[in-house]
């Protein structure tokens, strides 16, 4: 029953990620869009922490974490994301609905598993007005949008080579378009302008994590990371279309841009290493609270083909605090006593800079984990639930301030592979 739902179930998934706007934030227009929260809903609603693992839920951003899996896992996700954009003058309303991951993990032998799957990283979608006037006192408007975004692929190894010592690797592949398109107009002239670029991207990173986690005392467990994200480097083919259209319709002459004699045909993307170190502790199927400090040299990335203007980067960094409550695991009934809690907060400070007003992310999460009533393995399985509210960005200096509101559903499934058969 449960492969063949997960069947279905990969097919649709599949087909969403690639095909799903991701974002609808005008600051996806920097960069290489806005990068998606990579961890399953159970991470997230504990304010994105990784260090955490357990026996039967994957865990997609430590790989060590696998070494803990014990059952067969299937994963998948979908959020929903309210946002209000705000300046000095008016308020918007809009909202975007979106496929998060597909994953299935299992063990190899003890202590060692493996996961592969598939999950967005970053995501463009925005459409923006800007209005000026020029000398001759004309208005003049440029219409600015933006599209795609970079999907990844990855395949996981987590294991456990010495007693309370876990460690594992993941390798991703990252591949995606991105579209950007500016058109410009001037009161009172018939025609107007257009640019339009696109960068078909793709590259390989490695995430690498470790975690020490110790007994103390009986029912007591110490919890330690060091996780790494490897510098991104991506390779992005570029192309570039100017022309001109009528106000009246229809374009009127587009141009290819010769970009190999900018150099801009090929260009390369380096995002620059992650570091994210955690501590936390616990009572094993019962509470859980921990903090994680995370920190990336941005300062040295660079988009060479857009060359977008007013934008810098910074060293980004960011910090979390969450954890987990089960009032009673083994309850043979009532099923709020079986109920996993969650909660937590992060502070990003994202190193984006635009219009040198530093535009960083506040975000407080919580949510439940609701046991699926079944038989054997599946007894298991769950239905995550999460919410999150937040606020990216400022109004300062004509900037747009983000409030926003996602809610998050996701399934984790279990079952049993590679269990040999005993007949008595």
């Amino acid at each position: 029953m449960v492969k063949n739902f997960l069947i279905a179930l990969a097919c649709l998934l599949s087909f969403g990620i690639y095909a799903q706007n991701g974002t609808i934030s005008p600051y996806s227009y920097f960069g290489v869009g806005d990068t998606r929260n990579n961890g399953t809903i159970e991470n997230r609603m504990m304010g994105g922490l990784q260090l955490y693992g357990d026996s039967i839920h994957i865990n997609l951003r430590n790989p060590a974490a696998l070494s803990k899996l014990r059952l067969t896992a299937y994963t998948a996700g979908i959020s929903h994301r309210e946002l209000r954009l705000r300046d000095n003058s008016e308020t918007q309303r809009t909202s975007v609905t979106n496929l998060d991951y597909l994953a299935v993990g299992f063990p190899l032998a003890k202590n060692t598993a493996i996961s592969f799957g598939i999950q967005p990283f970053t995501s463009v979608g925005y459409d923006l007005i800007s209005e000026t006037t020029n000398a001759a006192q004309d208005t003049v408007t440029n219409v600015f949008s933006g599209e795609g975004g970079l999907n990844r692929v990855f395949l996981s190894l987590g294991f456990q080579p010495i007693k309370n010592v876990a460690l594992g690797a993941t390798v991703n592949f990252n591949f995606g378009t991105l579209d950007y398109d500016r058109v410009q107009s001037t009161q009172n002239v018939q025609f107007g302008t257009l640019d339009r670029r696109e960068s078909r991207i793709n590259g390989f990173d490695f995430n690498f994590g470790g975690t020490y986690t110790p007994k103390i005392g009986e029912k007591h467990t110490l919890f330690t990371h060091l996780g790494v994200d490897t510098q991104i480097n991506l390779v992005s083919q570029n192309s570039q279309q100017i022309g001109s259209f009528s106000l009246q319709g229809g374009e009127i002459e587009v141009f290819d841009v010769d970009l190999d004699a900018r150099n801009l045909r090929n260009t390369e993307l380096k995002i620059p290493t992650r570091t994210t170190i955690g501590l936390g502790y616990g009572e094993d199927k019962k509470w859980f609270v921990g903090a994680e400090y995370a920190f990336q040299g941005l300062s040295s990335f660079e988009n060479a083909f857009l060359g977008q203007e007013n934008v810098a980067f910074e060293d980004a960094n960011s910090m979390a605090f969450g954890g987990y409550y089960v009032p009673n695991y083994s309850a043979l009934s009532g099923i709020f006593n079986r109920i996993t809690y969650r909660g937590g907060l992060r502070y990003d400070q994202t190193g984006l800079v635009v219009e040198g007003r530093e535009i960083n992310n506040f975000g407080i999460t919580f949510g439940f984990g609701v046991p699926i009533v079944g038989t054997g393995s599946d007894r298991f399985s769950n239905l995550n639930i999460g919410f999150e509210l937040g606020r990216r960005g400022t109004r300062a200096g004509g900037l747009l301030e983000e409030s926003y509101l996602n809610v998050s559903i996701g399934l984790s499934l279990n079952d049993q592979w590679f269990i040999q058969r005993k007949i008595n």
